[in-house]
């Protein structure tokens, strides 16, 4: 067995233990090969595109909206990135110069895998403005704060009155945040880990034929995540 074959046996029997995602995916990771489905690649429960209601396969583009229902979740692939969207949630997919260039999130929870590229995406929330490049992160929008967790990568996090960006650079998920609005400027404070997991990273990686840095270098599975 290779390692790359170990390696996804290893992700698929941490979400089906999780119970994160459907057991379908789980059997396609453990024989090594994942649905190459665009836009709604994986639903469960109830979501819409556009205010209209979505299914898998249903198309999704640059300057579409995507909101999911209560108790589901949505898997989005779109070109070489792929989010998983918690249940109550809604994300906006923009465009900058021909590219997926922001990402919105104004209500839930998204966890999210991104390709390299050369200009930065901005990923909004509710108080910041969050600058990656190839990275993967999970933001939660929370009453009068936001969640944000850089699972690997760089990101630079700006928002209402900071003097200037912070920037931001983990492994596997050292640095948790808050970004808690404030009546002059928003503060940066650290925070747990939560609502996320490694099986579901190297799960989203996988759908767009890549693997997180903490699988290749073998700190995967890990208790702590």
């Amino acid at each position: 067995m290779t390692p790359e074959r170990r390696r996804l046996l290893q992700a698929a029997a941490a979400a089906s233990l999780a119970g994160t995602i459907p057991n379908f995916l789980s059997r396609a990771l453990a024989a090594g090969s994942l649905p190459s489905i665009p836009g709604v690649n994986t639903l469960v429960g109830t979501a819409k595109v556009n205010g209209k209601d979505a299914k898998v396969g249903t198309p999704v583009a640059m300057g579409d909206k995507v909101s999911t229902g209560a108790g589901s979740y949505a898997v989005i692939v779109l070109s070489k990135d792929a989010f998983l969207v918690r249940a109550d949630s809604t994300v906006e997919f923009n465009e900058a110069n021909g590219v997926l260039g922001q990402i919105k999130l104004t209500a839930g929870k998204m966890l999210s895998v991104f390709a390299p590229r050369r200009m930065p995406l901005e990923l909004k929330t509710a108080n910041a403005t969050i600058g990656i490049r190839g990275t993967g992160a999970y933001a939660e929008i929370l009453p009068g704060r936001d969640y944000f967790c850089l699972c690997y990568g760089e990101a630079a996090i700006d928002g209402k009155g900071m003097a200037s960006p912070k920037m931001v650079k983990t492994t596997h998920h050292e640095s948790p945040l808050y970004l808690v609005e404030g009546a002059e400027a928003m503060k940066v404070e650290p925070g747990p880990f939560l609502n996320h997991t490694d099986a579901e990273l190297v799960m989203l990686e996988a759908l767009v034929g890549r693997e997180p840095p903490f699988v290749a270098d073998g700190r995967y599975p890990s208790k702590k995540y």
